[in-house]
C-alpha cells in the first residue's frame, strides 16, 4: 500500500478553518476525507442567540417606563354569554326547512 501526503493545497494556511482538520483513512477501499474537529468560531443556537442580541433598555428614562394603561374592557354583548346549565341546552335544535 502507498501513502501518499497531503497535497501542499491543504496544508497550507490559507485553507485553514481555524480547527483540527484531521486526514481520515480510507478503509475497505472506499474514499477517505478531512475531518473538522472543532471550530474555532461556533454558532449560537436561535434562542442562545437572540437573548444575547435582545434590545436592551440603556437609558434611564426608558428603564422607569410603566407599561401602558388601558381601561377596561365593556361588558360581553348577551350573544356571547354563557349558555345555562339546564337540559334545554342539550337538545338539539329543531332541523331547518327548507323551501
Amino acid at each position: 500500500m502507498v501513502t501518499l501526503p497531503n497535497p501542499p493545497s491543504l496544508t497550507s494556511s490559507r485553507f485553514s478553518y481555524g480547527g483540527a482538520i484531521k486526514a481520515v483513512p480510507r478503509i475497505g477501499g472506499c474514499g477517505g476525507g478531512l475531518v473538522i474537529e472543532c471550530s474555532s468560531r461556533p454558532q449560537k443556537k436561535a434562542t442562545a442567540h437572540h437573548m444575547k442580541t435582545r434590545p436592551r433598555k440603556t437609558q434611564p428614562w426608558d428603564i422607569r417606563r410603566k407599561p401602558a394603561v388601558y381601561p377596561p374592557l365593556p361588558p360581553l354583548p348577551p350573544e356571547w354569554s354563557f349558555a345555562p346549565a339546564d337540559d334545554s341546552a342539550a337538545q338539539p335544535p329543531p332541523p331547518l326547512k327548507s323551501e
